[in-house]
């Protein structure tokens, strides 16, 4: 804040993610995600000395200097720093134009302002999580995270059955388990009439789940062990169903019961124990 008060170009500090989220439980590794409104924003890029202003710098990362990723990320009028400090702290800075900065467009629901040098910002709503809930699916959604899920099911299968463990555990956990978890969302979701938010790869899933669930969850993720995977991929495909049905009831969509079936068939016909 002594930084951005004393520099002219920053205009506008805004604080993002899970330390402007009231429901997150805060600790010491959480980032600090900044969004800073500046003038001159070449300025920044040209002369970095200002990043000393925030402490030691040790590991980073320049998102939008790297190849890796950069179709994502060419359209972009502002400019990120990663950043990790020998003092203990990470901060995930945003540069962004003022001039480009849109004033009729909502801000993130997770927003807390920190300074507003010019009063560009009224009337902000308290920071919730309200962005992030998880949106109740259309039918075609539903039927296509399905059809993904068992389509692609045949293809951890093919791996196992051939013994290609590494093939097997990247389409489990790559293509198959998304779509596990995307109806485990919509189910949760359902009950708590999709105000909730299970937070990123689940991370919050465990407060939704009860412990019985969240155990079964847990024995989906198996090691390299070619047995072992069989029982979870078949342990992951019950509980899909059985989450599929209950989102189905609850939404009035159409359950496609013959494509479970098929691909528990191909399952077992495989699985040779």
């Amino acid at each position: 804040m002594d930084f951005a008060l004393a520099d002219e170009r920053i205009r506008a500090v805004l604080l993002n993610g899970s330390r402007a989220n009231p429901r997150v439980n805060s600790d010491d590794l959480q980032d600090y995600d900044f969004l800073l409104l500046v003038e001159d924003l070449e300025s920044f890029l040209i002369d970095r000395s200002w990043i000393n202003k925030l402490g030691s710098l040790s590991l980073f990362q320049l998102p939008d200097e790297m190849e890796l990723g950069k179709d994502l990320l060419s359209s972009k009028p502002s400019f990120t720093f990663l950043m990790m400090f020998k003092e203990g702290y990470r901060i995930d800075l945003t540069l962004f134009p003022l001039d480009r900065f849109n004033k009729e467009e909502p801000l993130d629901s997770l927003t807390e302002v920190w300074l507003d040098k010019d009063g560009v910002f009224q009337d902000v709503p308290a920071a919730s999580d309200v962005d992030y809930h998880i949106k109740k699916p259309t039918s075609r959604e539903f039927q296509e995270v399905a059809n993904e899920f068992y389509w692609c099911s045949t293809n951890v299968v093919k791996g196992l059955k051939r013994g290609e463990i590494l093939y097997a555990k990247d389409m489990l956990e790559t293509v198959v388990r998304p779509m596990f978890w995307r109806m485990i969302e919509w189910q949760k979701a359902c009950v708590y009439d999709f105000n909730i938010n299970l937070g990123k790869s689940g991370k919050f899933a465990k407060r939704f789940l009860s412990e019985d669930e969240y155990k079964r969850i847990l024995e989906t993720y198996a090691d390299a062990d070619i047995k072992r995977n069989w029982e979870s991929l078949k342990l992951m495909m019950e509980l899909f169903r059985k989450y599929q049905e209950e989102v189905a009831q609850q939404l009035g969509f159409e359950f496609n019961k013959l494509e479970a079936v098929y691909a528990m068939e191909y399952f077992n016909t495989h699985n040779h124990k």
